[in-house]
């Protein structure tokens, strides 16, 4: 590959999936409206104080990155929706005014930065074509850098075709956990999945991608949900991508059993970042349902949470019947060491945990 002031030409394939091993984004609004876009809270800088995070346009990186045929090509980039339903494409041409435009893909609406992958087809042999990622949701539109590359002479296309995605109904619910099903059928190329899910239509919460190869057969694939609220509404789908593009299942829903919370808040622990060398935010979400709440988080090298164990500091969650994202920087890390964390809240009405998710410092 060769590159001169943004110029690229030839290449190999880079999807990149920022999800970071076993994490998992969990952006939750207390009224549970299909219609509603959800509205988050952040911590403020001093790691207490809620400060409002609103949802807002989302951001295209287009990757310069390209792996051509004879008359094709598969180009990649990330998309981060930033909390709002986002969709993206590719715009192209021969020439820096492009001119043509991929099929829109959705991607979610998470605020964490997905692939969005492409395949490009019907172009001229041996011609340098320009491209840049697109994406757009109801707030706003955002454009990448424009990059060029070079169609192939003699290079045969890809074996595959994108993958095919189906969200089946949920199972085993009960007042704070569920269980949230779907098919993938790989379709000869690397495949990889992933759960949307949230309590609204908005969804906002990813799991962890998952890895389910290149075959041709139908893949039943599940994910355990837990410290979920009791009598409410829950939006989930499947979605799965490969090289030649992102697909989605239809959006279900499933309702936890009541009767509802009244004082115990409920946590979760969301995806780690940044992550350096020795140090990492963990990030993750309370509701104190009306109680003044605290909450820190709990790590270890140990993956049962019993040798090792080191707590952060406790913080004020506040006593809102709202979710609130939380965050601490943690320091003193040993690099390229997998670390396993959760997120804990506590107040007058008992102590919960959230999920145990892992990081890899570098």
């Amino acid at each position: 590959m060769n590159q001169n002031t943004g110029v690229i030409v030839g290449g190999a394939v880079l999807v990149l999936i920022l999800l970071g091993g076993v994490f998992m984004y969990m952006q939750r609004n207390p009224s549970p409206t299909a219609s509603s876009t959800p509205t988050g809270i952040n911590t403020g800088t001093d790691g207490t104080t809620p400060v409002t995070k609103t949802p807002g346009a989302p951001t295209a990186n287009t990757n310069s990155n390209v792996s051509p045929t004879d008359n094709a090509a598969i180009v990649v980039g990330g998309v981060i929706p930033n909390g709002a339903l986002t969709s993206y494409w590719y715009e192209y041409g021969a020439s820096g005014n492009l001119g043509v435009a991929t099929a829109k893909q959705n991607i979610g609406s998470g605020y964490v930065e997905l692939a969005a992958p492409a395949y490009v087809t019907q172009l001229a042999k041996d011609t340098t074509y320009y491209f840049r990622l697109v994406a757009q949701n109801s707030i706003g539109k955002s454009v990448g850098t424009i990059y060029t590359f070079h169609t192939t002479v003699g290079t045969p296309a890809p074996v595959g075709s994108v993958p095919t995605a189906k969200t089946l109904a949920a199972s085993a619910i009960t007042r704070t956990s569920a269980n949230i099903n779907g098919e993938v059928t790989p379709n000869k190329a690397a495949t990889k999945y992933w759960f949307e899910y949230g309590d609204t239509a908005n969804l906002g919460a990813v799991s962890t991608v998952q890895s389910v190869g290149d075959g041709t057969a139908k893949l039943s694939e599940s994910l355990s949900l837990s410290n979920l609220a009791p009598a409410t509404t829950y939006y989930f789908r499947l979605n799965a991508q490969n090289q030649f593009g992102t697909v989605n299942g239809t959006i279900l829903t499933f309702k936890t059993s009541g009767p509802p919370l009244s004082a115990i808040p409920v946590v979760t622990t969301l995806t780690a970042g940044p992550v350096a060398t020795t140090t990492a935010t963990l990030r993750g979400t309370v509701n104190p349902y009306s109680s003044q709440t605290t909450y820190w988080f709990e790590y270890s090298i140990d993956s049962s949470l019993v040798s090792a164990l080191k707590t952060t500091s406790h913080r004020s969650a506040g006593g809102a019947a709202a979710t609130v994202s939380i965050e601490t920087n943690i320091s003193g890390l040993s690099s390229n060491t997998t670390y396993y964390y959760r997120t804990v809240a506590e107040n007058s009405s008992g102590t919960v945990r959230g999920e145990l998710i892992s990081f890899k410092t570098k």
